[in-house]
């Protein structure tokens, strides 16, 4: 049986030890001297693997963010949440697949999840445009949002798109304004609301449901007023330049931790959340837990205050 191949060119090194560790395990006979080799070659690999993922550049770290195998936020609901029931629609235009919303359960705690899906299969990623909202979804947003804080339920936002949808029936619908509406009300919503990016964070998009009182990011994932191809087809006017523009955009959560931009970085599996995906379901369970506990001891004046203390430090500067 052929092992498969690596899944991105940095993993090359990885893939050559996973090809003789396949070599060793289908010889016929088992001998001690290749019972040792089996073991040795395991803890190469995997010694490799933490050396590599622990040295990502930007733009690797963009990489493995859109793998293919990455847990979208309907594999998070199915792994990490119970009794999830969907709701559907803005009330408005129509019902925005890009954008999943439903109450669901987290061991005791009945809350509110809302997130972007991307799709599996080509007619699952055409159905959701990729992950890119229109106004529609954020609409369906706000609205379930606004539900929850009605009956006094935290928000869970699960955040993982490259950007909002940038066609013109979105813009003629309001697209830049219904992003807008949906940060200011995610600012004075009367409940906790906890956000993860989970792969991808790219500008307006994420931000449309990116309000909270916990801003996490898993290890190996982005957020950024832009993607690295936007970035370089304004700066450089080609996508050729795009590991150019991650490096200067600053958009790791190491580097976002560094800034204050977000308060936590949930660690990933070795190798990454698509290698692990119940592992990977377990932590943001085990954050999410911890984090709840917290924010519900606060009162809701000071968890407004607190929330609006934290972005109006963003950004701030000191001139020389």
């Amino acid at each position: 049986m052929e092992a498969p191949g690596p899944g991105f060119e940095f993993e090359e090194p990885i893939y050559n030890l996973q090809c003789q560790l396949r070599d060793y395990e289908e010889q016929a006979e088992r001998t001690p001297d290749v019972e040792d080799a089996i073991r040795k070659t395991r803890r190469e690999i995997a010694d490799l693997t933490a050396q590599i993922y622990a040295n990502l550049t930007p733009w690797q770290t963009v990489q493995v963010s859109r793998h293919k195998n990455r847990p979208h936020t309907v594999d998070y609901v199915s792994l990490a949440f119970d009794e999830f029931v969907e709701l559907h629609g803005d009330k408005h235009f129509g019902d925005d697949q890009a954008i999943r919303t439903g109450f669901a359960k987290l061991d005791q705690h009945k809350v509110m999840v809302v997130g972007h899906e991307k799709g599996r299969t080509y007619k699952e990623k055409s159905a959701c445009y990729f992950g890119c909202a229109h106004p529609e979804g954020y609409r369906k947003a706000m609205a379930k949002m606004r539900m929850a804080a009605k009956f006094g339920l935290p928000i869970i936002c699960l955040i993982d798109t490259p950007g909002a949808y940038p066609g013109i029936g979105a813009e003629e619908r309001g697209q830049a304004q219904v992003i807008a509406e949906n940060m200011f009300e995610m600012s004075r919503l009367k409940t906790p609301i906890i956000c993860i990016v989970i792969g991808e964070g790219g500008s307006g998009g994420a931000l449309g449901i990116g309000v909270g009182d916990r801003i996490a990011i898993l290890q190996n994932s982005y957020y950024s007023v832009i993607s690295p191809e936007g970035c370089a087809g304004i700066i450089w006017k080609s996508h050729e330049f795009a590991s150019k523009a991650a490096d200067a955009l600053r958009f790791t959560s190491s580097h976002l931790k560094e800034l204050g931009i977000v308060d936590d970085v949930i660690a990933e599996p070795l190798g990454g959340a698509h290698r692990d995906p119940h592992r990977m379901a377990s932590q943001v369970k085990m954050y999410l837990m911890k984090t709840l506990n917290e924010l519900r001891s606060i009162s809701t004046d000071d968890l407004l205050q607190k929330r609006y203390d934290k972005f109006r430090r963003m950004g701030v500067f000191l001139e020389a």
